[in-house]
């Protein structure tokens, strides 16, 4: 018995664009967010975020309107990211949910749920837990299970509640209230339709066959066919793509260190070979050894940066072989690739492309990490933070870190805490310092830039809700670069008590 279930996500492009905000640390304010795209020779709304269309704004109308109605946060629309989220939600789906999963359009998934709904405790704690799984990251989810595709998607679509399950043979009944856009016809379709008077799925049921389909055309037969079960409607599943994975049974189990290092070099070169098909680099690695006695030992690595290179792989996969314990001998052994990135080739450095080489870190931080382990190692990572203590944060070398912003300047020396300065002579109220002095020493400034004035992150500490610090770039005498602040913008003493600080030191 076939079971669907349509997965609407209404708001994907918006929510999208909040939740990549959002993870940069940049959310707009709460306006009415918007997105546009062309349409022939005018500008209209693509899709509108809740807020905008509480005050009348609703997808293809005219931008030039939508404006009048509201202040928006226009964004032009972006269909290839849109559907590569949904593309990256239906593979999760085809991992977790069920088998076959694929797209329903540029606003939802298809689920079929045959054989795979009782893992989950039945259709409704199934639905439950996929709108449950949008809600946490972000998005806003409708779905709805019938016994044909046409009928999911106009239930999750028009329905009245987040979740709908419609038993199967009641999908004539379910989707005759619906309007007659729930059958995915196009607009000239649905404009004919008006000018006839037919506004509900309902309409279509008792008319002549022959003159419907001179009115509106057999598409809309179709579409109501599939809606009905009467016509079968397939669609494309999106097929996980497979790990790459090599495998060598022994014939004879062995258990010493110098054999497993020669069957890890076999499978090492099978895998670099793989890899470098795929045009891609692992960055970890699972090596399973298959005892006699059934039990598996695994031991695992990951790398700073995606490699294929095949003797620096087998390098740090040896290193682990004093964790393996054979046992009474190992039978077979696997590696996998649990995680790769594309990689790209690269120019060869030295004699020949008449460059100098340039020693690559990486290599040295996974021999670290491996040896060591990744907590013994840590780099800086930028965080999008204002507050320049709050905008660097230590991790360890093999954790995905975000590209260090190249507008910033800052020092490389940042202290932390701040550390007071004393007998400053400066101009309020926004006048560089002339002389100050720090650890016993007084710098005389003869160049300075500045203020860069920066505000206390409110949204996160109510107390920084006024605050702020003048940051000056100052130079003394002897050629020092320091990198100074002020407390307070002179003006308003909830801003500050005017007392200066060192912050950084410039190289």
């Amino acid at each position: 018995m076939r079971r669907v279930a349509s997965l609407c996500l209404p708001h994907l492009p918006i929510e999208r664009l909040r939740r990549s905000e959002d993870s940069r640390g940049k959310a707009s304010p709460e306006r009415p967010l918007v997105t546009v795209e062309r349409a022939e020779s005018r500008m209209q709304v693509a899709s509108a975020c809740p807020l905008a269309q509480a005050q009348g704004v609703h997808p293809g109308m005219a931008l030039a309107r939508a404006r009048l109605i509201a202040d928006l946060d226009i964004r032009p629309a972006d269909p290839e990211a849109d559907r590569h989220a949904l593309t990256r939600l239906a593979l999760m789906a085809a991992r977790r949910w069920t088998p076959r999963a694929g797209l329903s359009g540029p606003d939802g998934l298809w689920l079929d749920l045959a054989g795979s709904a009782h893992l989950f405790g039945g259709e409704q704690a199934f639905c439950d837990r996929v709108v449950r799984f949008c809600a946490r990251i972000g998005l806003t989810a409708r779905i709805a299970v019938a016994g044909t595709y046409g009928a999911a998607h106009a239930l999750a679509r028009h329905g009245a509640a987040p979740v709908i399950l419609c038993p199967n043979g009641r999908e004539t009944e379910r989707i005759a209230p619906l309007p007659l856009d729930a059958l995915r016809l196009d607009s000239a379709m649905l404009g004919t339709a008006h000018r006839f008077g037919i506004e509900r799925v309902g309409d279509l049921f008792a008319m002549p066959r022959a003159p419907l389909q001179r009115r509106l055309g057999r598409g809309a037969l179709i579409r109501l066919d599939q809606a009905l079960g009467r016509v079968e409607e397939p669609f494309d599943p999106v097929l996980p793509e497979e790990r790459p994975f090599i495998r060598l049974n022994l014939v004879e189990p062995i258990s010493t260190p110098e054999a497993i290092r020669t069957v890890i070099g076999d499978l090492v070169t099978g895998l670099a070979r793989q890899l470098l098909e795929r045009g891609c680099g692992a960055r970890k690695l699972m090596l399973t050894c298959s005892r006699v006695d059934g039990e598996d030992q695994r031991v695992s690595i990951a790398l700073a940066r995606a490699s294929r290179d095949p003797a620096h792989l087998l390098r740090l996969v040896t290193m682990k072989v004093e964790e393996i314990e054979p046992g009474w001998g190992i039978e077979a052994m696997a590696m996998t690739a649990v995680r790769i990135e594309p990689l790209a080739p690269e120019a060869v450095a030295g004699a020949l492309s008449g460059t100098d080489p340039v020693a690559d870190l990486a290599v040295l931080i996974d021999r670290l990490a491996t040896r060591l382990g990744s907590s013994c190692l840590s780099k800086s990572c930028a965080v999008q933070s204002d507050v320049p203590e709050r905008s660097v944060r230590s991790v360890t070398p093999l954790e995905e870190v975000a590209d260090w912003p190249s507008d910033w300047p800052r020092p490389v020396w940042l202290l932390s805490p701040p550390e007071p300065v004393d007998q400053v002579l400066a101009s309020l109220p926004d006048r560089p310092p002339a002389r100050f002095r720090w650890r016993g020493r007084t710098h005389i400034i003869t160049h300075a830039d500045g203020p860069e004035r920066i505000y206390g992150e409110w949204w996160k500490r109510p107390s920084e809700k006024h605050r702020a610090r003048d940051y000056f770039q100052v130079e003394d005498k002897d050629g020092a670069r320091f990198w100074l602040f002020r407390r307070g913008d002179g003006v308003d003493p909830a801003s500050g008590d005017l007392s200066w600080y060192i912050h950084g030191v410039f190289g």
